[in-house]
């Protein structure tokens, strides 16, 4: 039998507060001063974006300010979602050799397999499908997502239990290419809740998450047990809450940058999400870098890099951005799903070109 985790519930919480408690977790799993742990966790109605997102294309900021949905932005890469008491959050936080798996593509597909399985024991056919879904007949029941910072592993999901779908398509602006892609004529499709599969025989709660626990525990082999919620994580937790991940600065971290003057941008979507650049160029012939900004739906580990890379490209003569960009990758550390350095450089080289007119 491999190790033992520990489960803890942290009920419904603010979306901000949520978010930092995963920091927490994970700064905490990392000192050594927590085990490895699935966690439970629910939002009031909350606009969830990416982290490297930007919030007004995604998001309508107006709809949520006026409804009194909150606005956040997770630690984790990936698409933005619609939240509200009616969807179960899971999530598991551990260190790399806990499940003798190290690459974030096949633990996220081990992962998905083992809570597929258990949401199938509850009468639904549950599957995975790549790069970070669990899908029921082709409709996405929980979407998932994760990263390293260091050894220790977040990856986190949903699990539509009941949804308003008016809200979900409301509060977010869902990009009409997503939809074509599926054939679908509206976001609302693309999912589908348990209490829509199961009708009156719903389980409640409890029982859900007694299904993924046990889904992640027959798969890995692993054993799980309820346990506490320490005063370090609260603590902690409100430590990141007060200093970044509670103020909407960070929320607005990535926030219309292709709205300033003089800055071009451009896209590139690949089996690994879509990458979004945006370009301001100097210099006498505009022939200077003179910063560049990345967003996007795409997951890297850890997410820094992305920050890393901008910050790499910022200077550089456009004659020089391809090795520069080939030199950041060659000496960079990074775990993915999907997407890959020629998915930034794409991303980049149309910004450029629209810059150049």
């Amino acid at each position: 039998m491999a190790g033992s985790f520990r489960i803890i519930d942290t009920g419904v919480r603010e979306g901000r507060s949520n978010i930092a408690f995963d920091a927490a977790l994970i700064e905490l799993r990392q000192a050594g001063k927590v085990p490895d742990t699935i966690r439970f966790l629910r939002f009031p109605p909350t606009a969830l974006l990416g982290r490297h997102q930007d919030l007004s294309r995604e998001i309508d900021v107006d709809y949520c300010r006026t409804n009194g949905v909150g606005t956040v932005r997770r630690i984790t890469g990936g698409g933005a979602i619609y939240l509200d008491e009616g969807q179960l959050g899971w999530e598991i936080v551990f260190h790399r050799s806990s499940l003798g798996i190290a690459a974030l593509p096949d633990l996220a597909r081990e992962i998905c397999n083992a809570v597929a399985a258990g949401l199938s024991t509850l009468g639904v056919d549950a599957r995975f499908r790549p790069r970070n879904d669990i899908e029921v007949d082709g409709r996405k029941i929980s979407g998932t997502g994760g990263f390293f910072d260091g050894d220790i592993l977040i990856y986190q999901g949903t699990v539509l239990v009941d949804l308003n779908p008016e809200h979900m398509v409301s509060a977010l602006n869902v990009p009409e290419s997503k939809l074509k892609k599926r054939d679908l004529d509206s976001a609302s499709q693309r999912v589908v809740t348990l209490k829509e599969l199961l009708g009156d025989n719903l389980p409640d709660m409890p029982t859900i998450k007694q299904a993924i626990v046990g889904g992640l525990c027959e798969h890995f082999g692993i054993s799980a047990e309820e346990g506490d919620i320490s005063a370090d994580e609260e603590t902690l937790a409100q430590q990141f809450f007060d200093e970044e991940i509670g103020t909407d600065d960070f929320v607005a971290e990535i926030n219309n940058p292709g709205s300033e003057e003089a800055v071009f941008s451009g896209s590139h979507t690949g089996a690994g999400g879509t990458v979004n650049a945006f370009v301001k160029l100097e210099g006498a012939p505009r022939s200077v870098l003179q910063r560049v900004l990345i967003s996007g739906d795409f997951f890297v580990t850890p997410p820094r890099v992305v920050f890393d890379l901008e910050a790499h490209l910022q200077g550089c003569d456009l004659d020089d951005v391809d090795a520069s960009l080939q030199s950041f990758f060659e000496q960079t550390e990074i775990d993915t799903l999907s997407i890959a350095p020629a998915d930034f450089k794409a991303a980049i080289d149309n910004a450029l070109e629209a810059a150049r007119g």
